[in-house]
């Protein structure tokens, strides 16, 4: 940044997004607004480094179905910014990228949340972005007593998020098209449609969350 310029209020929202779905775009909207943000950006892990290369499907066709999902929203954008660097997709790397020109704020569901100790490195993380956690089906609320005891000083950098609560995964997305059942309404139209033309999960055997 330079100069007096004023710097955007970013939301990030990072995933294998294998398949994006509903929730992930009800989440992202839901963080816009309730975080007065400008706009999210939506950013595909190139190489998750806590799924083997094999259970995921080629980042190629994960980009595509995001860029379809978000196109009809003008404050949601793809970034590449994982896609297009080499090696693991640290997402302390990418906030500490991302924070060179924006404030950002990294958006995470609670159990992932909840997982932020085994990260790489995420005492950085928090120097570098404030974090908004948003509820999930099935896991419970953070412990503020957690958060003192795990990141000490670091409680005024977390944002809690009330909703939305849809308890979609896109494990049992994969689950439905490998078992021949409709998708409809549980991903946009246009994604559903690309799964079907590149024949995606069908032979699906995956259980890894997402």
């Amino acid at each position: 940044m330079t100069g007096d310029r004023p710097r955007s209020a970013i939301g990030v929202m990072g995933g294998t997004f294998d398949p994006i779905h509903v929730g992930h775009l009800a989440i992202a909207e839901e963080a816009r607004e309730a975080l007065t943000l400008e706009r999210i950006l939506f950013v595909p892990a190139g190489e998750p480094p806590h799924k083997p290369r094999i259970e995921v499907t080629p980042v190629a066709h994960r980009v595509a179905m995001v860029d379809l999902a978000i196109a009809d929203n003008a404050t949601f954008e793809l970034s590449r910014i994982e896609v297009d660097r080499p090696g693991p997709s640290w997402t302390v790397d990418t906030v500490e990228a991302l924070a060179e020109d924006a404030d950002i704020t990294l958006i995470l569901s609670a159990e992932t949340f909840a997982e932020l100790p085994t990260w790489h490195e995420p005492a950085r993380l928090f120097e570098a972005a404030r974090v908004a956690v948003v509820p999930r089906e099935g896991y419970p609320a953070p412990d503020p007593a957690w958060l003192t005891a795990t990141f000490p000083g670091r409680e005024g950098r977390v944002d809690y998020l009330q909703g939305p609560r849809l308890g979609l995964s896109s494990t049992a997305i994969r689950a439905r098209v490998a078992a021949g059942r409709s998708i409809r309404y549980l991903v946009p139209d246009a994604v559903a449609a690309y799964i079907a033309a590149n024949d995606l999960y069908r032979t699906d055997r995956r259980t890894a969350a997402t």
